[in-house]
């Protein structure tokens, strides 16, 4: 089973004109049209059986309306016996003063986790309102899925160093807190010097044209396969793409196993 750890959709209505605005800033190409159709076809092309969504909350006047939308899509492609084509996690904002509430909707709703973007939020990670919703999350059980490293659309400045994430490590302790981008886009050096070894996951989202075979091997070896994600940032990075990149990595067959999909599914609750 393979399941993308680290993907994007928007409602069929701005899909379009929100994958243009984000590819003029960051310089990207997208790889599919922004909505779940596309992300479907890139899935069934590349054979991966599960896409987590993670939408990302930038006022705290969005959050009602992105958590029907990643309602909808889980109520649409996520069975009863918790097996989902499409599985969306909620969002946040850090300047949400009832977000103790509000994390008790998602997870009440039956929302697995969500998704944290400093530079979007423009809130550094280690920032108190983060900590606090990141200690709430994990009472709660939630996965925390934050971006981590250089922005490629937002470069200056960095909003979540590997430096602020071990502060947030240390003193909260959270039990399901995943780094995006290999624990921090193109900072990879000070990852392994801050977090490798650290209880956190990585993901490896949008890393498969710029992190080094060498470099990538040594943080897996260094800190256990067993907290690797295999993701892509769709439609950032290609779905197929991105798996012919992880396969060609190296990995021995049982390891690779468990960061294509092993490790997704426990932190998951899948069963199958």
């Amino acid at each position: 089973m393979v399941i993308d750890f680290h993907t994007h959709i928007f409602p069929d209505k701005i899909a379009g004109k929100t994958l243009e605005h984000l590819s003029r800033v960051s310089g990207n190409r997208a790889y599919t049209d922004g909505a779940a159709a596309g992300l479907l076809a890139s899935m069934e092309e590349s054979e991966v059986h599960c896409s987590v969504i993670l939408p990302v909350v930038t006022a705290p006047k969005q959050f009602d309306t992105i958590t029907r939308f990643a309602d909808q899509i889980n109520q649409e492609y996520c069975g009863s016996d918790r097996t989902c084509r499409l599985l969306s996690f909620g969002g946040i904002h850090p300047d949400s003063p009832d977000y103790k509430a509000k994390l008790r909707v998602l997870a009440e709703a039956g929302f697995q986790g969500i998704k944290l973007h400093p530079d979007y939020q423009g809130c550094d990670f280690n920032d108190i309102r983060y900590k606090r919703i990141v200690y709430a999350a994990t009472e709660l059980g939630m996965v925390v899925v934050t971006h981590a490293g250089i922005d490629i659309g937002y470069p200056d400045p960095v909003h979540c160093t590997p430096q602020m994430a071990l502060e947030v490590i240390r003193e909260v302790q959270p039990e399901k807190l995943v780094l995006a981008h290999m624990g921090g886009w193109r900072l990879w050096d000070e990852v392994e010097r801050y977090l490798v070894g650290e209880k956190v996951y990585f993901d490896t989202a949008f890393t498969c044209e710029y992190l080094e075979q060498e470099q990538f091997l040594r943080m897996v070896r260094q800190h256990g396969s067993d907290r690797i994600l295999f993701a892509t940032d769709s439609p950032w990075s290609g779905q197929k793409e991105s798996l012919e990149w992880m396969r060609g990595m190296g990995l021995p067959e049982k390891e690779l196993e468990a960061v294509l999909g092993g490790n997704g599914k426990r932190l998951l609750g899948i069963d199958r």
